[in-house]
């Protein structure tokens, strides 16, 4: 907000849009077409030194580098090799090529720097859908209540602490999220 506030009024300033995740903020200053980048990148910079008062102590703002909006997106798309199979002999499926991507190759590209976030499209979220039967339920003296408790305690991660040892700590954590249908 005081990087905004301090931003607003810039000759040429078309409009900005900011965003905060995972302890990172971002402001996005557009200008108008045929503004010059050099005088809009020292008024900027300007605004910003003149807000650093208003920030939390150890609060550093940088000025990115030139770039246009289609500078901040980087598309890729995870494939199977042509007639690529699994180990079990199966071709990949959309469900399995999304959690692919959300587990391995997602959190790797996070860990690149410079790399503020990585949102992933397509393919299909795997999901797991309980669908209780009324009756069934009625029959064993259960409600929907139990089943939510059910799944809530069988679906969560839940941190144990860790150990020092030699200057180290060692985290613990008891995994239980569900891995399949039989979970």
């Amino acid at each position: 907000f005081p990087i905004e506030t301090a931003i607003a009024g810039v000759p040429g300033l078309n409009y900005t849009r900011s965003i905060s995740r995972y302890g990172l903020s971002q402001v996005t200053v557009v200008f108008e077409d045929g503004t010059d980048i050099f005088f809009a990148r020292q008024q900027v910079n300007e605004r910003i030194q003149s807000a650093k008062s208003q920030l939390p102590p150890g609060i550093e703002p940088q000025l990115g580098p030139l770039a246009t909006g289609l500078g901040e997106i980087y598309m890729y798309a995870v494939e199977p090799k042509k007639g690529a199979r699994k180990p079990d002999g199966s071709e990949w499926t959309a469900i399995e090529l999304r959690t692919l991507s959300d587990w391995v190759v997602r959190p790797q590209m996070r860990t690149i720097p410079g790399v503020a976030e990585v949102n992933t499209i397509g393919g299909y979220t795997k999901q797991y859908h309980v669908t209780p039967n009324p009756q069934q339920l009625a029959a064993l003296k259960l409600s929907l209540t139990d089943i939510v408790d059910a799944l809530e305690g069988n679906n969560a991660n839940k941190g144990a602490g860790y150990v020092e040892r030699a200057g180290e700590q060692i985290l613990f954590r008891v995994p239980g999220q569900a891995k399949d249908e039989t979970d």
